[in-house]
């Protein structure tokens, strides 16, 4: 059963438990699933709703039924021929009070046997800091929630503690062990004197408390991205990694679980190292599973954003990634190159901006070094000052100096992180340096050019394995190890959550793990990626929907089709700025919505307008506009130009909704929804083709909860509403074929039927779909640029696969995305000698040169299946 076949993701929390996913096994066995594939199962923060904010690594959540529930998921799964994956999260933990280990730290400081499991930075500079932990965690400055009497004394389980608002705070064993019984009193910040002697006590403490917005300034533990409330570990210690991993070891040990997603690998110090410890502990227990459970290897992918020419290193072991680069290429494919320039100029009018995208990362970047990494920076600059200084021929190299050039070199770093050590950088990485010294020269002062050069050896130029031990050595590894976890989060800040809300040439391309410059890739670079993928990672996660997706997959789907009708998507977001001028109002020294907010909401609108609601459904529209608006200011918030999630801007973001529902409430429903009519079918046969491209090419498809009908959800938490099952069972047990369903193709059932089919095609023929050839084909004929089509091949069996593209002068405007036979007039595709059969219920036929109507059958995705 390893590897998996394919994975259907589901978000567990308080509302979608363990056993709940029982009640669903049964169906997604029915739809042809092997695995399903587990949000983080370990006990997180109290009311979490995704499980990132893990507090105890050694206890299944109790708030989704515990191990007892996950026992009876388990044994479910097995009963039905599946397996499960979960997600792990070793780069953080959350922190507060329900974490036991970070609340020893609170206590203990430094002597706390959990002191080194977190990254804290125990030496920082500043003098009200060092041997102390910064907590900025209070919701005014010091002074004043000591005034206003937030921070008080008080008993819990008959110890004392700090009262905070409505949790605590521990107390040193010294400084609990010298109050007296009436200390609560003696300590009332409601007098002068009972707040100094209450100061006094907290400034004793092992921790500083600190208003939350100063983190950016002065924390001193390594972070989760600029998130407080999760703080990293060092997952490279031995004693780390085995206490947080022992639990998900005796777990596999006992054939609960098969296989493993890390999350965020690059937020570690040396994710080969942990990659390939974690493939060693793993291979090692597979003699202790027990009679049931897979002892093939478990199935080990990494989350890992890869830039366009970047491949996952193969000496990790892991089996790939969890697929972010190939929602890229399907969705780039999908998308029309002729569109780029029209696109491009109507976004650079409107808005007035001429930058391109990766103008817009690199302010994104330098805004982001300011705002939210003030710490991180400073820290890596230490850490770099501390390799110039241990060598004498540095030593008059100042760390102001060295923080300038350091900055403009996170500026203009083009991908997420480097993977140096002792042995320093590869090629790759080598020509990863070049390009941001490169950019970086174009900004530094002329004074510092020799120190970037210089620097940029410190950072793994020079292999520090080639000096001899000594600090020297030591220094320039800790160096390159701070360096490499600081360039991620802030790439992922600021080029995910900024310049990707900023920049809206088409939204479609602003996503996860995608570079937004680029609009669309021929079918020849598609065809590469996916032969490059089966001769290196064949069992590659294949997602095109996430529970981090920014919009959803058949959204993104849709929108794809602007770039086929450009001309006319320019006139007609032309003539709405004009029509809804009057709408606009002026907020905070600004009209509202600004031009490049206003054009992004249209592309919302038309993108994600519901296939069901008419524009004349108040109540519908009512909830249309609800769910667009907590979209429009969570986007608002993560562009950071107006407004930000520290500082919100409530006038702007209240003028941007009245801009909204005025609009929808005034007329302008009927255009929106005339316009997403117009390009529905085109978007949903893009869906389709993307559903069979990601299901059929090589790797293992990922079935995120819900998506197998239409997904037009919009960024979290939208994309993790409940799924209504029921339905989807009904229309699994109705099973019209895919031609058949084309007459009622708004409810979902045409995609869910073609995911079915090529899953139980997956099932019964799992070699071909594991370890087949890739191989493109070309169709001819006069629509030959309209198709896609590859054949898999393995020990004499093929699978021949074609689906449409660039749709949109075909489907525009039509009632269903049903393609007439005379529009592939003269196309032809040659299928393979043999015996072949439609997985899609078209028929049978013999191979040889077929007319692409016949293979089609007027769906827009064919997939034929020879006998052996």
């Amino acid at each position: 059963m390893s590897p998996p076949r394919s994975l259907a993701r589901l978000q567990f929390h308080a509302g979608f438990t363990l056993d709940d996913a029982v009640g669903v096994v049964g169906y997604y066995a029915r739809m042809g699933i092997s695995h399903l594939y587990a949000s983080p199962i370990l006990r997180a923060r109290r009311g979490s709703t995704h499980g990132y904010d893990v507090v105890d690594c050694n206890e299944v959540n109790p708030e989704i039924g515990g191990e007892e529930a996950l026992r009876r998921l388990v044994a479910s799964l097995r009963e039905h021929g599946m397996g499960l994956i979960v997600d792990i999260v070793p780069n953080h933990m959350g922190v507060g009070s329900e974490n036991a280990w970070w609340m020893d730290v609170l206590r203990h400081g430094r002597e706390s046997r959990y002191a080194n499991h977190f990254d804290i930075d125990w030496l920082a500079p500043d003098p009200l800091v060092r041997g102390r932990l910064l907590l900025p965690i209070l919701g005014a400055g010091y002074d004043l929630t000591l005034r206003e009497g937030h921070l008080r004394l008080g008993k819990r389980r008959g110890e004392w503690v700090l009262r905070l608002y409505d949790d605590y705070l521990p107390l040193s064993p010294e400084t609990a062990a010298a109050l007296a019984d009436d200390a609560e009193r003696t300590h009332d910040a409601k007098t002068d004197e009972g707040r100094a002697r209450l100061h006094a006590l907290i400034e004793k403490q092992h921790y500083r408390l600190a208003f939350w917005k100063l983190a950016s300034d002065m924390v001193n533990y390594r972070r989760f991205f600029d998130i407080n409330e999760l703080a990293g570990l060092r997952i490279e210690r031995t004693a780390v990694f085995e206490d947080t991993h022992r639990t998900l070891f005796r777990l596999y040990a006992e054939g609960l679980i098969d296989g493993v997603r890390c999350d965020h690998v690059d937020g570690l110090a040396d994710p080969r190292r942990y990659c390939r410890q974690l493939r060693h502990r793993l291979d090692r227990l597979r003699t202790q599973r027990p009679a049931g459970a897979p002892r093939d290897g478990a199935y080990v992918v990494v989350e890992k954003i890869l830039a366009e020419d970047e491949t996952l290193r193969l000496d990790w072991r892991t089996d790939g990634t969890t697929g972010y680069e190939f929602m890229d290429q399907v969705s780039a494919v999908l998308h029309d190159e002729g569109g780029e320039a029209p696109l491009t100029d109507l976004w650079r009018r409107l808005t007035g901006d001429a930058s391109d995208f990766a103008t817009q990362a690199v302010n994104a970047r330098r805004q982001i070094l300011v705002d939210s990494f003030e710490t991180e920076l400073d820290r890596t600059a230490r850490a770099l000052f501390a390799a110039a200084r241990a060598d004498v021929a540095t030593r008059d190299v100042s760390q102001s100096a060295i923080r300038r050039v350091l900055g403009e070199l996170l500026v203009h770093f083009p991908v997420y992180r480097t993977y140096a050590g002792g042995a320093g950088r590869d090629a790759f990485d080598e020509a990863v340096f070049a390009r941001a010294v490169e950019g970086a020269l174009r900004t530094i002062r002329l004074e510092d050019a020799d120190l970037l050069h210089l620097v940029a050896g410190w950072l793994g130029g020079e292999a520090p394995r080639s000096l001899p031990p000594g600090p020297v050595r030591r220094a320039r590894e800790r160096a390159i190890a701070v360096f490499q976890q600081a360039t991620s989060p802030v790439a992922a800040k600021a080029v995910e959550d900024t310049a990707g809300y900023r920049y809206g040439r088409l939204l479609s391309r602003n996503e996860v793990g995608v570079d937004a410059a680029r609009l669309a890739i021929p079918a020849e670079t598609f065809h590469a990626h996916a032969a490059q993928r089966q001769a290196t990672f064949p069992h590659n996660l294949l997602a095109t929907a996430t529970h981090d997706h920014k919009r959803g997959e058949d959204l993104r789907a849709r929108l794809a089709v602007l770039s086929e009708v450009a001309e006319r998507w320019v006139i007609t977001v032309e003539r709405w700025r004009t029509r809804h001028a009057d709408l606009r109002q002026r907020a905070d020294g600004r009209m509202a919505p600004s031009a490049s907010d206003e054009v992004m909401l249209y592309q919302m609108l038309v993108g994600a307008w519901p296939l069901s609601l008419a524009p004349n459904d108040d109540d519908g529209i009512e909830r249309f506009a609800t769910r667009v608006a907590a979209w429009q200011r969570k986007a608002l918030r993560e562009a950071k130009r107006w407004t930000r999630w520290t500082s919100p801007n409530e006038p702007y973001e209240d003028a941007c909704e009245d801009f909204l529902r005025a609009m929808l409430s005034g007329g302008a429903a009927e255009e929106i929804h005339a316009f997403a009519e117009y390009i529905a079918t085109p978007g949903a046969a893009n869906g389709l083709a993307q559903a069979v491209l990601r299901l059929t090419t090589p790797g293992v498809p990922d079935l995120y909860q819900g998506t197998d009908y239409w997904d037009f959800s919009l960024v979290d938490p939208d994309n993790r509403r409940p799924v209504d099952f029921l339905a989807r069972s009904a229309s699994l047990e109705r099973d019209p074929s895919p031609v058949e369903a084309l007459a009622t193709w708004r409810d979902g059932a045409i995609k869910q039927g073609v995911i079915m089919r090529l899953l139980c095609a997956r099932k019964g023929h799992p070699e071909l779909f594991a370890r087949g050839a890739y191989r493109p084909l070309e169709a001819t004929g006069p629509a030959a640029g309209k198709v896609l089509a590859f054949v898999r091949e393995h020990r004499g069996q093929k699978l021949v696969v074609a689906v449409g593209r660039h749709l949109a002068p075909w489907l525009a405007g039509s009632s269903a995305p049903a393609i007439p036979a005379d529009r592939w007039q003269g196309t032809t595709l040659e299928l393979p000698p043999g015996k072949w059969s439609s997985l899609l219920d078209i028929g049978k036929r013999d191979g040889g040169v077929v007319p692409l109507a016949e293979l089609m059958g007027e769906l827009p995705v064919a997939a034929w299946l020879s006998s052996k």
